[in-house]
């Protein structure tokens, strides 16, 4: 395959932009498999979503660095140990992907497409009939660079993300939803104020600053 000059270039630029990317090195000394870990610390310091105990939904989870990140936040405070990466673990974590994902100790995966039968019944026996805390997403569509049709991909992930967490969430519980500005986002945060009591965008400074990625999160369901 023939790569013309112009892609060589971009892929040089990413690149260097990745190695020397400060939350890259980070990652790769504290042991994360990426950089978006960050992203979830910062919308929880902010927002102070996450506590040991609860019952947490990642959908979208590989290659497991929110889960990764929940995982420590769950590690029981004793003993100094708080925010280790293996042994006890004060809270349960059920990740899903259509990607296989790397085994992450005390995180329950699921690999499949949470809107078939099949996989929302396994979901539903490792919940055993517990409510959901907080739903993440990291749930991105591939991107066609269509405007129009992208948005409509984005919007049909987020609609599943909040039927889902409808479906789940205890009353007081809360969605992280990842999106981007552009073409439908103003939709999307008003479907967020008809479902959630509370709707806080968020651009976590972890997020690349050319990046239209930024986040979405409703707290107290409607």
């Amino acid at each position: 395959m023939k790569i013309d000059s112009k892609s060589k270039k971009i892929n040089k630029a990413w690149l260097h932009d990745h190695i020397s990317d400060p939350y890259v090195k980070l990652a790769q000394r504290e042991g994360y498999r990426a950089r978006a870990a960050y992203k979830l610390k910062e919308i929880d310091e902010e927002l102070k979503l996450f506590r040991p105990g609860q019952v947490v939904v990642d959908l979208g989870s590989a290659p497991g660095a929110w889960s990764q990140y929940l995982r420590r936040r769950f590690a029981p405070k004793e003993a100094g140990v708080g925010g280790a990466a293996v042994g006890e673990l004060n809270g349960t974590i059920i990740s899903l992907d259509l990607l296989e994902m790397e085994p992450i100790e005390g995180v329950h995966f699921i690999q499949g497409d949470f809107r078939e039968d099949e996989v929302l019944q396994q979901l539903e026996a490792a919940l055993a009939g517990r409510a959901v805390d907080v739903v993440v997403s990291d749930m991105a569509p591939n991107l066609s660079g269509i405007a129009s049709t992208d948005a409509a991909r984005i919007e049909h992930l987020i609609e599943l993300a909040i039927d889902f967490a409808r479906n789940h969430l205890k009353a007081e519980g809360a969605l992280v939803t990842k999106v981007f500005h552009g073409a439908g986002y103003n939709e999307l945060v008003e479907l967020f104020k008809q479902n959630f009591k509370k709707v806080k965008p968020i651009k976590p400074k972890a997020s690349r600053d050319r990046s239209s990625e930024t986040f979405l999160v409703g707290i107290g369901l409607k």
